[in-house]
């Protein structure tokens, strides 16, 4: 059973996309001239009286007068013309009406079959593009138009109707209105001429509408309409949450492709209808693929089943009864329909006992055993013609390698017996009926053990070259010998089905495998393009283009397209539905248009993929379609994934962007208007006291002019150096310089900023130059040092402590080390690696708010283009116990690379 919540929330979302998308108003009739356009003009009359915007698509007056008066002031929108064989037919024009957008629009007929060369080949196609454009649809459609009601109105009428339209099309309903008329009146109208010319009303008379066909037809337009009101009461408590209303569970129909699949399917329909409950078609495969006639109803059903809202499942196993009852305890299914036993050599054994299984083993299940009297009558006819189904089960290459299996197996015993002197000659023929079963089917096989029972009888049993068995051992020689032969070859044929039906099921599974494999690694769209492009042509062997976008399609990599072929992928790509060859939708184009839909939703699709089959491919199998539309899928998703990585990453670099950005902005507020500010008031004090000051406080101005200029210069120095270290535009020129030397210029440069700065200085004796670019060490530890100056007590002292340290094991023998060591309030552990990047600054610590937070990560881009690294350290502590910070900067040994001799030869 399912959740009530769940179900409630089913019910309230389908009824918010019913709200969201266009609603549809049926008029439905139980045959032609009941009123049904002149019932709904005479609506659309009063809407327009009411101020709703009504536009009339398309109706057919028939040239009834009262239908025509009607028309008249409505807004009519001119039919579209197209040639077709020498003459111009006239159809709805559904983009001139989606373009115009009214609230309500009059589509008649809905059953009706379009133009040749239209954008869809029925007319109930252009209402559910309607109704995606959000405008709403009043039809008409006739009971005998119901694609389920197809066979029962031909048992009923004996006419068999080609415009059928899906009953699925009825979950779209918004209302239904019966327009009922009694028979008696109705074959009034048509002997007045109400409803056809004279001539066809004589022949409507005495086919169609007879009372009785009109009475049946009458009480399936009522009891249609009434399932239509049960339904929508019943989803319309169930999202109000109202208990009593129980769920049903699913209806299975089994079809085998032998002459009354699609009639199957239609039965199961309406008993699923009937019974608002769900329901899937499947057809088991226990060994190769069916034959071509058989393969064709197959496509047949399905197709249909997916037009009447059902799913269509193939099925591999070994046993068609273990296949069908674990598919039906996987899919919560309760009735299990079926057909009744046909009257065919084999099969009718074969299909009685298959029944017999289900009845056994199926307990808990509702078995329907459905009679078909018409397939029945077909096979009779088919038996007395050409033998009947016969050869289906057995080919001529099957007979043929059965009856050479036989001739090389009396070879072999021949031979065996006369110059090996083997007696048990059976063996021999058991291997044959073997072989014959591991390559065949069992028809074959069974063929193979009548014959090699008659081959072993005639030349082996006494006395020979008769069928006639002279002792009573030789009799249940050869009677266990065809009891073995049966159970040999049935068990070898049940082994090959098993063989088979593994590697069909896992050849779709591998595929699928490779390719989730492939996307899995895709790292953008381009990626996955070609990743889903190699896998379609792979399995499929069809020319293959992925296109990722919106319509129209564009782009360098897409083949040649016709503009049909444009028209129709436009339309899937907009429409978020198949298009082109093997569907409904624009068939006249070359491409099978399978759009990438991964999303919920009412956006347009992602992407697109096309498929060009071979052009001998008329149909395309229920496996290749299933395999083509998981790979579909597949490819889908992994757009999706890819676009949402990306837009994760646009976000998290904008707002990284964002938060350097506000960091700067902040910086430059504080820290570079600071010493402006300094210098504007030191200017505007000499320019208006500069006559009344003493000469020494005029010299102090000025020197505080000069002291926060080279600020200023020093903070627009950081932000230029930082900009070229993020572009790789720091360019190395190296020298050779003491250690020394560099120290104390970095110390001199500083000393003139901070004239109180204190600094201990320890170079360890005997450090050779080293090979730099001086101006950027100098200026990593000019930063290193104004960073520590920052913080010190004015008591203490800075110390620089230089020397040369042994190398880690695997790199340079020795390293230079310059700490960087003072005495302020220290830093946090958990935030010494976070002291390096760009404008992070903390109360705390040795990177409080004074700065614009770039010293120490220029420091660090510097030292690190030489191949060296900067690390921030807990300091030793002094005797009053402040324990400080270490900076300490680690370079490599680096030599210059030797000169090529210019005096060589």
């Amino acid at each position: 059973m399912s959740d009530p919540r769940s179900a409630q929330a089913d019910a309230l979302m389908g009824e918010l996309q019913r709200q969201g998308a266009g609603r549809l108003t049926i008029f439905l009739g139980a045959a032609p001239g009941v009123g049904k356009t002149y019932t709904m003009l005479g609506r659309a009359r009063e809407l327009q009286r009411r101020g709703i915007d009504v536009v009339v698509g398309i109706v057919e007056t028939h040239g009834r007068a009262e239908t025509s008066a009607l028309v008249e002031g409505l807004d009519v929108l001119p039919r579209k013309r197209s040639d077709y064989q020498s003459r111009t037919l006239e159809e709805m024009d559904l983009d001139a009406l989606i373009a115009r957008q009214p609230k309500v629009a009059l589509v008649d007929e809905l059953a009706h079959r379009n133009a040749p060369g239209s954008r869809h080949e029925r007319r109930w196609q252009d209402v559910l593009e309607l109704l995606d454009a959000g405008i709403d649809v009043y039809t008409t459609v006739n009971i005998q138009h119901l694609e389920s009601l197809n066979d029962v109105v031909h048992r009923i009428t004996g006419v068999r109707v080609s415009e059928t339209v899906p009953d699925a099309l009825f979950d779209r309903l918004r209302d239904i209105v019966l327009v009922d008329l009694p028979p008696r009146e109705l074959i009034e109208r048509l002997q007045q001429g109400k409803v056809y010319v004279p001539e066809q009303a004589a022949h409507a008379l005495q086919a169609f509408f007879s009372p009785s066909n009109l009475t049946a037809l009458r009480e399936l337009a009522m009891q249609t309409a009434a399932d239509r009101v049960d339904s929508d009461l019943r989803e319309a408590q169930t999202a109000r949450g109202l208990p009593g209303v129980p769920l049903r569970r699913a209806v299975m129909v089994a079809i085998d492709g032998l002459g009354q699949s699609e009639y199957l399917v239609r039965v199961a329909r309406r008993l699923a209808e009937r019974r608002d409950a769900p329901w899937l078609v499947v057809t088991v495969q226990t060994g190769g693929a069916p034959d071509a006639q058989s393969q064709s109803e197959l496509d047949r059903a399905f197709a249909l089943a997916r037009r009447l809202g059902g799913e269509a499942v193939v099925l591999h196993g070994n046993s068609i009864v273990d296949a069908l009852l674990d598919h039906a305890e996987r899919a919560g299914v309760s009735t299990i329909v079926l057909g009744r036993t046909r009257e065919r050599p084999l099969a009718r054994m074969v299909n009685r006992t298959l029944t017999q299984q289900l009845i056994q083993r199926g307990a808990h299940y509702e078995l329907t055993i459905v009679s078909t009297p018409e397939a029945r009558a077909r096979a009779r006819r088919s038996l007395r013609e050409n033998g009947g189904r016969l050869r289906g089960l057995l080919s001529r290459s099957d007979a043929a390698l059965a009856v050479f299996a036989v001739a090389m197996a009396v070879i072999l015993a021949g031979f065996a017996e006369r110059w090996i002197g083997l007696d048990d000659l059976s063996l021999v023929f058991i291997v044959a009926v073997v072989v014959v079963a591991a390559r065949t089917r069992m028809t074959a096989a069974v063929l193979a053990s009548a014959l090699c029972f008659l081959a072993y009888n005639f030349f082996f049993i006494e006395p020979r070259y008769t069928l006639l068995i002279g002792a009573r051992q030789g009799v249940t020689t050869v009677t266990l010998f065809l009891v073995a032969a049966l159970v040999a070859g049935r068990l070898a044929s049940k082994l090959r089905m098993q063989v088979l039906a593994l590697r069909a099921s896992n050849a779709h599974a591998t595929e699928l495998q490779t390719l989730g494999r492939e996307l899995a690694t895709a790292a953008d769209a381009g990626q996955v393009m070609r990743a889903g492009k190699r896998a379609l042509k792979r399995s499929l062997g069809a020319e293959v283009f992925v296109y990722v976008g919106q319509a129209p399609l564009a782009g360098p990599n897409l083949p040649e397209l016709s503009d049909k072929d444009r028209a129709a992928a436009d339309w899937a790509l907009k429409h978020r539905q198949p298009a082109g060859r093997y569907t409904d939708t624009l068939a006249g184009s070359d491409w099978w248009l399978l759009p990438l839909a991964g999303d919920a939703g009412d956006k347009p699709a992602a992407g697109l993929v096309g498929l060009r089959l071979p052009p001998s491919l008329t149909r395309l199998g229920p496996e290749q379609r299933r395999l083509a539309e998981a790979m579909t899928d597949d490819i889908a998703q992994a757009v999706l994934r890819t676009r949402l990585v990306a837009d994760l990453e646009d976000s998290r670099v904008s707002g990284e962007t964002e938060r350097l950005r506000s960091a700067l902005l902040s910086s430059v507020s504080h820290d570079l208007r600071s010493p402006l500010a300094s210098i504007i008031g030191a200017a505007s004090s000499l320019d208006n006291y500069a006559d009344a000051m003493p000469r020494e406080d005029r010299h102090a101005l000025l020197e505080t002019i000069r002291i926060e200029g080279e600020r200023l210069d020093r903070y627009i120095q950081n932000l230029l150096d930082m900009t070229r270290l993020g572009h790789g535009g720091l360019a190395l020129n190296r020298d050779w310089i003491g250690v020394d030397e560099l120290i104390g210029s970095a110390v001199t440069r500083l000393q003139r900023y901070e004239p109180a700065a204190r600094f201990e200085l320890r170079v360890q004796p005997g450090l050779g130059p080293i090979w730099v670019h001086p101006a950027l060490i100098e200026q990593a530890l000019f930063n290193v040092l104004e960073n520590a100056v920052k913080f010190s007590p004015a008591d203490a002292a800075v110390t620089v402590d230089a020397r040369r340290v042994d190398g880690e094991p695997g790199g340079p023998d020795h390293l230079l080390r310059i700490d960087v060591s003072d005495r302020g309030p220290g830093i946090p552990e958990d935030e010494r690696a976070r002291i390096f990047d760009m404008f992070y600054s903390v109360e705390r610590g040795d990177r409080g708010r004074q700065g614009t937070g770039l010293g120490l990560a220029i420091c660090q881009g510097m030292i690190g283009a030489h191949g060296g690294s900067v690390v921030a350290l807990p300091g030793q502590p002094d005797a009053q116990g402040r324990r400080g910070t270490t900076i300490r900067i680690t370079l490599p040994p680096i030599e210059p690379e030797p000169k090529a001799d210019a005096a060589a030869p």
